[in-house]
């Protein structure tokens, strides 16, 4: 078999594994929390962790690849990964967990950096390529669809251990492909890391994310918080000042005069920020408004994966074919009409008021993902193509960690105020009380919060505190709607054809 198979093959596992990872923790949160005993915070950390340390080195990792070889930037990437997932599994304390699960997110920053700059250096623009993308993007979609499920078992049978040591000889395996058929490649043009610009960068996100993580519970207008967020401010113009003078940015703002750039970064962070965030919040409402099993959990979410997985190829295939702007800008208003489509839950209503919804975004991430995948590495030169890879993971990472923290904070925000309306006159209706009981809900641990409220108007509280959740989760889904239609606005507008290499 050709090396370009035996590349596309290797990137293709670790990059399933990387999205397994993420879909199937998605779906063990709730048995996470009870395990761990989590706070509604830690599991925002779970999934943050990991975003914030992958979104904060993969541009790092993609300018050592360049300098240093881009198959042994992969190689100890996959090495990282495996050994923090076996780390993940060990774990005994919400603590333990996080760290683990940032440990995991160098790893995957040193994957994701240089995934698409293998496959790009290997296949030739144009249809080729197109048909790679596609191959690719189905392997997304195969880790979307099946994540859930084969996270829903693992957790309901062998316990959420179990989802972590699956990485391991997953790991393994792409390993010994990496070693053995991989050809390596660099940038002979680059020669330093810019290191404070990684510094800065960092920074600037964990300020951001823990304040918007922190907000409800110090207050929004808290010197603690106001605080965090100006610092994340002036961080990141340094961050910007910082790139303008040094002779190799990690983050060249130039590149960002190619309107095709720009537009498939927005499209990027848009679908991140807004489905994929948003699926930690559906899985609550499953699991524990709903009451449905991890198993029962990961069925729900077959319909959207499974049209994620079968619409991929097709929109590879359709890469040389139809404008990408076109492909974009249609994936994100599928994506707003399903998130739309989602909302307006009754406190009565089973899991198939999300099924409409769940089928078109599904059908929109489908023709996003290869398009997103290709366009990326297609409009900078070749030699830059493991940074504008690195730049792309980043946007999306970076969107996932915002768009966890700013749901979280809205949702709870929301979800207090509704329920301060609905227990008006009784002792749980003041104070951090509410927000504490929605929090309660929302990482379902509301029985053990209700055994604190006086027993004649405990059920008039358990039944605010899932409403204020519900309005919660609805509010965020109409909001993350909106970022959508407006991401697919600016695709439409920014991306060209003439930019793209074909």
């Amino acid at each position: 078999m050709a090396r370009k198979w035996w590349t596309l093959i290797a990137v293709s596992v670790a990059t399933f594994m990387l999205l397994l990872d993420i879909t199937v923790v998605n779906v063990a949160l709730p048995s996470i929390r009870q395990k761990l005993n989590a706070s509604f915070t830690d599991l925002q950390w779970v999934l943050d962790a990991y975003s914030l340390t992958l979104a904060a080195l993969v541009l790092t990792a993609g300018s050592l690849a360049d300098r240093l070889g881009r198959r042994r930037v992969f190689a100890w990437g996959l090495v990282i990964f495996s050994v923090a997932s076996l780390l993940c599994a060990l774990a005994t304390g919400p603590t333990f967990l996080n760290v683990a699960r940032a440990i995991q997110g160098v790893g995957g920053a040193a994957m994701f950096a240089v995934s698409l700059a293998l496959v790009a250096q290997e296949f030739t623009a144009g249809r080729e390529r197109g048909v790679a993308m596609g191959l690719y993007g189905s392997t997304i979609g195969i880790a979307v669809a099946i994540g859930p499920l084969i996270g829903g078992a693992l957790t309901s049978w062998l316990g959420w251990e179990s989802i972590f040591y699956l990485n391991v000889p997953i790991g393994a395996a792409a390993l010994v492909v990496t070693r053995l058929r991989l050809r390596e490649s660099r940038d002979p043009d680059a020669t330093r890391v810019d290191w404070a610009g990684v510094v800065a960068f960092s920074g600037s996100l964990f300020l951001l994310v823990l304040a918007l993580v922190r907000g409800n519970d110090e207050g929004w207008a808290s010197t603690l918080i106001l605080s965090l967020l100006a610092g994340s401010a002036v961080v990141m113009a340094a961050f910007v000042w910082i790139q303008l003078r040094v002779r190799e940015p990690m983050l060249p703002l130039a590149l960002f005069r190619r309107h095709a750039f720009t537009g498939v970064q927005i499209a990027a962070f848009g679908v991140s920020s807004s489905l994929f965030a948003l699926f930690l919040y559906t899985t609550l409402y499953l699991q524990n408004y709903l009451g449905l099993t991890p198993f029962e959990t990961g069925w729900r979410y077959l319909p959207i994966t499974a049209l994620a997985f079968l619409v991929s190829p097709i929109s590879g295939a359709l890469l040389s074919r139809v404008p990408a702007r076109a492909m974009l800008g249609v994936g994100l208003a599928a994506v707003g009409v399903g998130l739309y489509l989602m909302g307006d839950i009754a406190p009565r209503d089973d899991w198939t008021t999300l099924l409409v919804g769940f089928l078109i975004a599904g059908v929109g991430v489908g023709l996003i993902n290869p398009v997103v995948a290709d366009v990326a590495v297609s409009v900078v030169p070749k030699r830059q193509s493991g940074m504008a890879a690195g730049i792309n993971d980043t946007f999306r990472q970076v969107g996932i960690a915002v768009g966890i923290a700013v749901w979280g904070a809205i949702s709870v925000g929301r979800g207090a105020a509704k329920f301060r309306e609905l227990a008006a006159g009784t002792p749980a209706a003041v104070g951090d009380r509410p927000r504490e009981l929605v929090e309660a809900a929302s990482s379902g641990n509301l029985k053990q919060v209700l055994a604190a409220v006086p027993a004649q108007s405990r059920r008039q509280v358990a039944a605010a505190a899932r409403d204020g959740f519900l309005a919660g989760f609805n509010d965020v889904l109409f909001l993350g709607s909106l970022v959508c239609f407006a991401s697919a606005a600016l695709a439409l507008w920014l991306v060209r054809e003439r930019e793209i290499e074909r």
